[in-house]
């Protein structure tokens, strides 16, 4: 998307004062009159009824911003009003001093998305680097109604799931068109109607029929060849952990190559909101850490190559070989894995034949749009169910969660328990699990039971989603590199005698190296490892140092 295309999205600044809103209206012209429409209201009430005449047009709006001290409807007050119009604003307030616990509270209440204090002067300082964040952000998360791949398909089909799943995580606008609920469906497959589906229609006209999201990819210009056959850094996986150490890797001067199979953030690209990141007082989605990871490591010169699978690796003295599917061989000096995990699949009889028919694996936000006023259920008690849950509250009547433990509180961040209690339409369940799915076309209901009493009961739904049995991807290590019983990475001090005896230097692994010198493993891959985004994020940049100082013994 541009921000060329007409209509400009809309700024709208909000303050009782003239004097200050002629001076913020001012600086934001300055800085953003070319891409962006900006718009002043004096009161709460004068703006609330400016968005519902821009609504009216169908323009977008991308920021509003708000004084807090208003009489009548105050800043807090408006932007929640707003955000029910425009819920995918960033919204931001200016306060004075003395509002700043307004504000806090505003952000914990998922209403704001961040505060200035005034004055903000200087606006290159103060003002413009907040902005252009928020605008980032909004940019990366707008989908116009118009444009991009056009898809028809059967909305239960696993294999249209599956290719928008892959859509929305790599950021490609799209537009679906189910073959059971949209006229306009027909009209696409034309008079024949005999391509396979999902039929894919690209923006100059071409079709590709039923393709794979590798063809697709290629076709959009997401795939890239690599630029050359050997690195002194070599990434497999591109999860906080992955793109952390390609940043660091390639700030530093290193060539640095990262691969990912599907699609860039990894399975924390799929969380909807994530809020104990350190920096972030109103949290940012997976998909937007994502993509500020991937244009800070493209910033540094990382080759990216996506999405693109790694089928084996071997060592060729201090040279390590990997085959990349569609690639072929490409050699590196030292290899980071960072291939994160996979949920396991649901052990529930039926769940394998209604996979992508309404059983899905993580939060599938293509699917999101799809439960609105519908009853969802969530299988996990971790982090991500938590968010998942908070994410489908918003569209869904009922959001359940259901749990094998006693409580919540044994494997979720407090945070997150305390925004699910408050969230009057998330239910939770605990000691229950899933027995069973039931449905032909599509999920029709499931079979629940109670872990105390033994009892089962049978619930209607088209939607159960699960987070249960994180497994890592490590098979294609087999015979190279120590892997533990469940198939996680031994690294440093937790390799044993036996790991180590064939390693050929005089020095011992370095903490994130594995049995094979130069190779690494850092993030969820490895062996009891922190499940957590920060943890990642930290283990890929530190391990960085070990590279150097590992090409350094060459």
């Amino acid at each position: 998307m541009t921000l060329t295309q007409t209509p400009k999205p809309v700024m709208l600044v909000v303050d009782d004062d003239p004097d200050v809103l002629r001076a913020v209206a001012r600086d934001l012209r300055a800085r953003y009159s070319a891409d962006y429409r900006v718009l002043r209201a004096e009161s709460g009430e004068e703006a609330l009824d400016a968005l519902k005449e821009v609504r009216e047009r169908g323009d977008p709006v991308a920021l509003l911003l708000s004084d807090q001290r208003m009489p009548g409807l105050d800043g807090v007050a408006f932007l929640s009003r707003a955000a029910a119009l425009f819920p995918g604003a960033k919204r931001a307030l200016l306060t004075a001093y003395a509002d700043t616990d307004a504000a806090i509270r505003a952000i914990n209440e998922s209403q704001v998305h961040f505060y200035l204090t005034k004055p903000w002067d200087p606006p290159q300082e103060q003002l413009y680097p907040v902005l252009d964040d928020l605008l980032d952000d909004w940019r990366g998360e707008f989908k116009p109604g118009y444009g991009g791949l056009k898809i028809v398909g059967d909305r239960w089909s696993p294999r249209s799931h599956d290719l928008r799943d892959f859509l929305a995580r790599n950021g490609v606008p799209y537009t679906f068109y189910d073959l059971e609920t949209n006229d306009e469906a027909q009209e696409l497959l034309g008079d024949e109607g005999g391509e396979a589906l999902p039929l894919v229609i690209l923006p100059g006209g071409e079709r590709l029929a039923d393709p794979d999201p590798a063809a697709v990819a290629e076709a959009v210009g997401l795939s890239r060849p690599a630029s050359r056959p050997f690195y002194d850094l070599a990434i497999v996986g591109g999860g906080p952990a992955g793109l952390a150490a390609a940043v660091y890797g390639a700030s530093e001067g290193l060539s640095t190559l990262l691969i990912e199979r599907e699609a860039p953030g990894g399975q924390a690209g799929t969380s909807s909101r994530i809020e104990n990141y350190l920096g972030f007082p109103a949290g940012l989605s997976g998909g937007d850490l994502a993509r500020r990871a991937v244009a800070q490591a493209q910033k540094f010169g990382v080759d990216l190559l996506t999405p693109r699978d790694v089928t084996s690796l071997r060592v060729e003295g201090p040279y390590k070989v990997l085959e990349v599917a569609g690639e072929g061989e490409i050699s590196a000096h030292a290899v980071v894995i960072a291939t994160g995990v996979s949920w396991q699949k649901l052990p529930a009889q039926g769940a394998e034949a209604l996979t992508g028919r309404g059983v899905y694996y993580g939060a599938a936000r293509s699917e999101a749009v799809d439960c609105a006023g519908e009853n969802v259920y969530i299988v996990g008690a971790g982090n991500s169910a938590g968010q998942a849950a908070m994410y489908f509250s918003q569209a869904a009547a009922q959001v359940t969660m259901l749990v094998r433990g006693a409580s919540l509180e044994a494997r979720m961040s407090q945070y997150l328990v305390d925004q699910i209690r408050k969230t009057p339409n998330i239910g939770v369940l605990t000691r229950h699990e899933v027995m069973a799915v039931h449905g032909e076309e599509r999920l029709e209901k499931l079979t629940l039971k109670n872990c105390e009493t033994g009892e089962e009961r049978t619930v209607p739904t088209h939607f159960l989603f699960s987070f249960i049995g994180a497994a890592p991807h490590t098979g294609w290590l087999d015979g190279v590199v120590a892997r533990d019983a469940r198939g996680f990475l031994r690294v440093g001090d937790q390799l044993r005698e036996d790991d180590l005896r064939g390693w050929p230097l005089e020095r011992a692994p370095f903490p994130l190296e594995t049995n094979v010198p130069g190779i690494f493993a850092v993030g969820d891959v490895r062996s009891t490892s922190v499940k957590r985004v920060a943890s990642a994020v930290g283990e890929g940049s530190v391990t960085v140092s070990f590279v150097h100082q590992h090409l350094a013994g060459l």
